[in-house]
């Protein structure tokens, strides 16, 4: 199809209204109380009010304004948004069944077709979720056999920071890598050189992805999908979607020409069998299709790279602009384990490390808007009733900035997870993995990526801003995304004395 005339460009916009109009009427006709907010323009809705780079910003601001749930209107779409602690927990933990859906958002629905696990609903979901979880852990995850493979990682990624012998570097690339290669290890049963061209491209596709699935072209997209043709944001995420599904396709090829049902070397091998027994058991085979496996993994590698690797480089920014803290978890570090690699083991005998790590956590509240959820049936939160189908946000932003959970939630402030004798404290509003039906499949998995890289660097490497820059001149601005990554920055790492 050519570009459109303009008189063909109205004609769909006015169609498109038409529909969403139908779509919004329950609304408009409910007699129960529904959430208040602000009052919409026709057409764009709350547009004209929102940072559409930081949208979770003026979520935050409207929610002092018009309680915890509250509605905002992106174009014709009705957004339900929960804030604080407690009404996140009621409505993700305490009713988990009925906000355990995804909504149907143009971008999500395009760029998966309701396979895999991350965007999916219904069934498809649950198997390809229970399949998903089971097999990691089969695999390792949360066990030794995973600890061994990233405490080797960990080595590979401290010769990585040496060669740059104290001179500054940029550590994007670097901390995506090392950190992707535990999730390769058990998708694939193999990992990447740093330098690998393959790998590189496949880690910036995944990035570039995440950070514009949050981007103001996609958001316009999402709220006028008719005019999708004009969003230079959708194309590259197709785009993008297209080269990592071609060589998940071609890898997994590969593997079932050395398939061995008494030797199953990975999740791929594992998922290719169960897809043989279904196949014979001359079913129709509806969810181990070539489709879901694709979507599958893709959602493995993206989620169990970009959001470890973020936190840990959160990490290290947050080392060097606070330096008298990287220096107590580096003394506990000295005093509790000396030279010898961390293990799992030492954590509970490193509680200072292991509060700097939650605070990281939540201090870069790396996925402010959480994913979004949907409604499974009509329900009623607090004095509030919600419509079935109704596109969720859990601000998880106003969960671990909530100002009655947290003593300093504005502040980088380890003492949030210490108690008065300095053990460490777990906390209920800690919540960055999500919790309920959706929390994250791989928290497991990442709370023991993120202690074992960040103590590793940690026991090796002192980290300061590149000469010219001061700690005053770190930027804690995130940058704009899906996910929020620290603005990229160099740094050196001297080698602790």
């Amino acid at each position: 199809m050519g570009w459109m005339d303009p008189f063909s460009v109205l004609f769909l916009f006015i169609l498109t209204l038409a529909f969403l109009w139908k779509r919004t009427n329950f609304w408009k006709s409910s007699s129960q109380k529904l959430p208040p907010g602000p009052c919409p323009l026709p057409l764009i809705g709350h547009l004209h009010l929102m940072d559409l780079k930081r949208p979770y910003r003026t979520m935050l601001k409207f929610s002092k304004q018009y309680g915890p749930v509250f509605t905002i209107q992106l174009g014709f779409q009705k957004i339900v948004v929960l804030a604080g602690y407690k009404t996140v927990k009621e409505a993700l933990v305490n009713q988990a069944d009925a906000f355990a859906d995804r909504p149907m958002i143009p971008m999500f629905e395009e760029f998966e077709h309701g396979h895999g696990i991350v965007l999916s609903n219904g069934e498809n979901w649950k198997v390809m979720r229970r399949f998903a979880i089971t097999t990691l852990r089969d695999y390792g995850m949360g066990k030794k056999t995973i600890e061994d493979r990233i405490v080797e990682e960990c080595h590979f990624l401290i010769q990585k920071v040496e060669s740059f012998e104290g001179k500054p570097f940029e550590t994007t690339t670097i901390m995506n890598a090392a950190v992707a290669n535990i999730i390769v290890t058990i998708l694939l049963s193999k990992r990447y050189e740093y330098e690998d061209p393959m790998f590189m491209r496949l880690l910036n596709l995944l990035n570039e992805n995440a950070r514009l699935v949050g981007s103001p072209s996609v958001t316009l997209y999402n709220m006028f999908p008719a005019l999708g043709f004009l969003s230079g944001g959708r194309k590259t995420v197709l785009k993008n979607r297209d080269e990592l599904f071609t060589f998940i396709q071609a890898t997994f090829i590969e593997h079932l020409k050395e398939l061995d049902v008494n030797d199953q070397r990975n999740f791929i091998d594992t998922y290719l069998i169960q897809q043989q027994e279904e196949k014979n058991k001359n079913q129709s085979n509806e969810f181990f299709h070539n489709e879901n496996l694709k979507a599958v993994v893709e959602n493995l590698f993206g989620a169990g790279m970009e959001t470890t690797s973020t936190t840990l480089r959160w990490g290290l920014l947050l080392m060097m602009k606070y330096p008298d803290i990287q220096k107590k978890v580096q003394e506990e570090i000295r005093k509790v384990i000396g030279s010898a690699p961390p293990r799992i083991e030492h954590r509970a005998k490193l509680p200072y490390t292991d509060a700097v790590i939650h605070e990281v956590q939540r201090f870069a509240d790396i996925v402010p808007t959480s994913v979004p959820h949907g409604t499974t049936v009509d329900v009623t939160l607090g004095d509030y009733f919600i419509p079935k189908g109704t596109h969720i946000i859990p601000l998880l932003f106003s969960v671990l900035y909530d100002e009655s959970e947290w003593e300093k939630p504005f502040k980088f402030y380890p003492e949030h997870f210490l108690d008065s004798e300095g053990k460490f404290v777990k906390r209920d509003a800690f919540l960055p993995f999500s919790a309920g039906r959706r929390a994250c499949a791989g928290e497991t998995l990442a709370k023991m990526e993120l202690f074992l890289f960040f103590t590793s660097l940690l026991q090796r490497f002192t980290f300061q801003p590149a000469p010219g820059t001061s700690k005053e001149d770190l930027d804690l601005t995130p940058a704009v995304g899906f996910t929020t990554p620290p603005i990229p920055f160099s740094f050196c790492a001297l080698p602790c004395s």
